[in-house]
């Protein structure tokens, strides 16, 4: 058993790093934090729209939200802070 663990632990290493990389090409804005919206006025947003949040965190230039849309499907979005617009990954 310790054998298999042993041949399978860089396999799960190797896909857990991928998918931190996965966002990499997500970009927002460019314009400085203290020009962000706060992150409870998307989160409102779009709970008005219907939208279901889990879980939201800012990284370097996007709201990134896990939720589920209003059809209740269960989605990760990101979103400009400054203007709250959808931006789609590249």
């Amino acid at each position: 058993m310790t054998s298999t663990f042993a041949k399978l632990a860089p396999l799960v290493l190797v896909f857990a790093v991928n998918g931190a990389w996965a966002h990499g090409d997500v970009k927002c804005t460019t314009r400085p934090k203290a020009e962000w919206k706060p992150h409870t006025e998307l989160h409102e947003k779009l709970t008005k729209e219907g939208w279901v949040i889990r879980r939201m965190e800012a990284t370097p230039s996007c709201y990134e939200v896990y939720a589920k849309d209003p059809q209740g499907k269960r989605i990760e979005a990101f979103f400009d802070p400054v203007t709250f617009a959808r931006v789609e990954e590249k």
